[in-house]
């Protein structure tokens, strides 16, 4: 007790040089007695009131005097020392004027610690007891200011009770949040409870919410949150809202509510608590039923609950199977979506049903006209690849999502589709240029043959330049499309895409030797068994073969290496791999691994989607061994379905003859003969030597081999499996990537009027590979940095060269603090993220001011 009186008496004398201390209880005098205050004189009252006087303000005028009374403080009338009080302080003994004095509180903030008396002793008789109750009461005392208000206090106290510890500026939506975050527990509620700071807490929640309940509580509270702000964006609010107390309850609410949710709902923070809580409320408030009499464009902007995000998805699904909804809507609507909380969960189904979109509608506008070889050939590396593109993607979204049911209907009609009105008839159409063909060839179309002497020698070799050749097994043309943009996409890349056309039968062993340096000592030879190649009597089987070919005909400075192997070396081996070789031959094999098998055939497209991982990787891996050359290729693509086969899909095996190889699309052999459904090639036609012939079923026909899968096949003359992808790459000295720019158009006036604002930005240029999007966070602040709207964060990543396209609106919520900034200039800040962190830093902002008039908050 005594340092506990003393260290409130040392403060009073902080500011005053006079302190009366009245002993009420007559029980302190000991303690007065061995008080011992440094430069302070201790004096008491006992009848001498006049000469005690004459001390203090004449005798001695500078000195600090403690003035005791053993009694109690006499009324104002009789005390004639009550002037010299009021000019200075009374010093209290009982606990409360301990703690306001703690506080350095005056005496009008006295119902702060009576009334609140949990909030500053120990909950308990430990030791952790007491030493939270000092940090609390030290916490507090550090961010009182001294222009707060009784209830400013409150508020503080209500935010350290929460855990809050900050100094400065105190928000209630911040101590709601930790509130919501126990759920159902509510150990921290029970403690602002006992504390007496509930009612305090419900009555600001009021003001600045609207939430009133005859029985406020924090679950509660968080329902009828959801509860309005899902029917607040609703054409005709919630169906089950039908009682009056109910809809008068959501009334009562404000936009603050509405801002303070979306606040909440896109926190890191408090996410998890977020969803839990959607779900129990979604449940409650029965959503689903009232989502099944709402339409799509009702529920596009919402995103408060999971099942709002399978409304939209089912009726896109729905909408495109029926063909309701044109692409145009779905891409934007889908695009929509990615801002969405929930996105994340069904990213993969947003892409299966823009991508089934995209490919109805190519499909529709998609004429499979051919006069010539050279025509198909340029048709299909323009455009028709799109749709083997659109195809992959959509099965690849399809298997990933596992959401076969939902998809059915979209599936059925893609595989029909793709089968039936794309690969047979292109497949069909190509085949009769092939029936002509005396040689397998195709005018201004490079053979594969070529390549070495076309890509590799030519454009490096020859100029003194290295070069490193990655050979991705069935990577097959539209992959090679989409694996430009990707590498593109990436800072001082440039990638250019060709195309040739593979040797024939377009199979692993003749199209990686096909790849390797020819010369006319070493000439190609399909073997007499297992379909091996051979260049003059080199084998051309596996990676150790073909180094030897390459070391054979171009010299040492050549290699064949694995991508396993090289990804697997340290920078200075890989340096060193890359300084011994003038040209490096990289040979990956993800895709043909999978897909040529029977238990694996199906994860072709996973195993397309890990291939673009790969090479980025390997590319990367060999640009940080001084790399500066990449040319990425393939041995042959390949044709896949997804559905099975039918009996029609299979060819009779009418082939005569030695046969010495066959697999699903084709057969080796000598003095070879067959039936109509087949073409023919001698070894002359196909451009190898020896007398092994090859036997091709015409169109997209399989033939059975036992132990061997039939959706994914490869070794025939369709243009899926013969035309491969031959991108060259280079690697620039200085960065060529930029992001997009961004500006906000103006509606014509700077200043708000009202309790909301629709800004537009405006998307300077479209996105492409080079020109990246940009990720930005909008909000309306004050001068101080305080945000006084609902916060959107967006993706600007338009690919239109429409510029009316590249228009995103957005609609500001002004929330109650705004209130304090009327008739001053605001700013709408764009913030983007600092790269590596969670910080944010300014891209632009606009100014605004706000003049709003005290009739614009009602509505009507």
């Amino acid at each position: 007790m005594a340092s506990r009186i003393s260290n409130a008496l040392a403060r009073l004398f902080t500011k005053h040089r006079i302190v009366f201390w009245y002993d009420d209880k007559q029980e302190l005098r000991n303690d007065f007695e061995r008080l011992e205050l440094e430069d302070v004189k201790k004096v008491e009252i006992n009848n001498n009131e006049f000469s005690l006087k004459h001390t203090l303000l004449r005798d001695d005028p500078k000195s600090r005097f403690l003035v005791y009374k053993e009694g109690s403080q006499p009324e104002p009338v009789k005390n004639w020392l009550y002037d010299i009080e009021l000019a200075n302080t009374i010093f209290k003994t009982d606990q409360n004027a301990i703690w306001l004095s703690e506080l350095e509180l005056p005496s009008e903030f006295a119902e702060i610690v009576q009334q609140h008396a949990a909030f500053f002793e120990p909950e308990g008789k430990s030791r952790e007891a007491a030493s939270r109750a000092e940090e609390r009461r030290a916490t507090l005392k550090t961010s009182i200011e001294s222009d707060d208000t009784l209830s400013r206090v409150r508020l503080k106290m209500l935010a350290i009770a929460t855990g809050i510890k900050q100094k400065g500026d105190v928000r209630l939506d911040v101590a709601l949040e930790r509130l919501i975050a126990e759920k159902a527990e509510g150990k921290t509620y029970k403690f602002i409870e006992r504390c007496n700071l509930h009612h305090f807490l419900w009555e600001q929640v009021n003001n600045l919410y609207g939430y009133q309940s005859d029985s406020p509580s924090v679950m509660d509270f968080v329902f009828e949150l959801f509860k309005y702000c899902y029917c607040a964006e609703l054409p005709s609010g919630l169906q089950g809202v039908s009682q009056d107390s109910d809809a008068a309850k959501l009334q009562n609410m404000t936009n603050n509510a509405l801002v303070f949710f979306k606040r909440w709902k896109d926190s890191r923070t408090h996410q998890e608590t977020f969803e839990w809580l959607s779900e129990q409320c979604s449940n409650s408030m029965k959503i689903e039923d009232d989502l099944q009499h709402r339409s799509l464009k009702d529920v596009l902007d919402l995103d408060y609950f999971r099942v709002i995000d399978k409304k939209v998805i089912h009726e896109l699904v729905n909408g495109v199977a029926k063909r309701t909804l044109s692409q145009g809507e779905v891409a934007l609507w889908c695009r929509q979506r990615r801002q969405g909380h929930w996105y994340k969960d069904f990213e993969l189904l947003y892409d299966a049903v823009d991508v089934a979109s995209q490919f109805f509608a190519l499909l529709d506008t998609t004429q499979l006209d051919m006069s010539s070889a050279s025509e198909a050939v340029q048709s299909y590396t323009r455009q028709w690849f799109k749709l083997d593109q659109l195809y992959r993607k959509y099965i690849y979204a399809l298997k990933a999502s596992s959401q076969h049911s939902l998809l059915s209907s979209l599936t059925e009609q893609i595989e029909n589709l793709y089968i039936n009105n794309y690969v047979q008839p292109l497949t069909n159409g190509w085949q009769q240029h092939v029936n002509d063909m005396d040689k397998w060839q195709v005018s201004g179309v490079d053979p594969q043959s070529r390549f070495f002497n076309k890509y590799v020698e030519t454009n490096y070799l020859n100029k003194n330049k290295k070069v490193c050749v990655i050979i991705s097994d069935a990577f097959r043309y539209e992959a090679g499309e989409e694996m430009v943009s990707r590498i593109r996409q990436e800072d001082r890349y440039e990638a250019k895409l060709n195309h040739a056309l593979s040797s024939l039968p377009s199979y692993t062993q003749l199209g990686m030797a096909s790849l390797l340096p020819q010369s006319k000592e070493y000439p190609l030879r399909l073997a007499d068994s297992k379909g091996t190649v051979f260049m003059g009597e080199l084998s051309t089987q596996g990676t150790d073969n073909r180094d030897k070919v390459l070391k054979t005909i171009h010299g040492e400075r050549a290699s064949a290496i694995q991508a396993k192997e090289l990804l697997e070396m340290n920078q200075t081996n890989s340096r060193e791999l890359l300084k011994a070789n003038d040209v490096l031959y990289i040979y990956h094999n993800r895709i043909d691994h999978a897909g040529d098998k029977m238990q694996s055939e199906g994860e072709a497209f996973e195993a397309a989607e890990k291939t673009f991982d790969d090479l980025i990787k390997l590319i990367k891996k060999l640009a940080n061994a001084n790399a500066n050359n990449l040319v990425i290729t393939a041995d042959h693509g390949f044709i896949y379905q997804n559905s099975a086969l039918d009996d029609s899909d299979y060819s009779a095996k009418n082939v005569e003859g030695e046969i010495v190889y066959n697999d699903r699309r084709f057969v080796l052999g000598k003095k070879l003969s067959a039936g109509k459904s087949f073409k023919t090639f001698t070894p002359e036609q196909l451009g190898v030597t020896g007398d092994v012939h090859a036997v091709i079923p015409k169109g997209i026909q399989r033939m059975r081999l036992s132990g061997s899968g039939s959706r994914f096949v490869h070794g025939g003359a369709s243009l899926q499996e013969t035309i491969i992808p031959i991108i060259s790459i280079n690697k620039k000295r200085s960065s060529d990537i930029t992001m997009v720019e961004v500006e906000v158009l103006r509606s014509g006036s700077s200043v708000i009027t009202s309790g909301q604002i629709a800004v537009t930005l405006y998307q300077v240029e479209a996105v492409t590979d080079k020109i990246q999007p940009r990720k930005l966070r909008l909000g309306i602040y004050t001068e101080s940095g305080k945000l006084i709207s609902d916060s959107h964060t967006v993706d600007v990543d338009l690919t239109s060269e429409n510029a009316r396209e590249r228009e995103m609106k957005l609609r500001f919520l002004l929330n109650q603090e705004a209130d304090s900034a009327n008739n001053q200039e605001v700013i709408l800040k764009l913030e983007e993220p600092v790269a590596g962190t969670n910080q944010w830093e300014e891209y632009k902002q606009l100014r605004y001011t706000i003049k709003r008039s005290f009739t614009s908050d009602f509505d009507f």
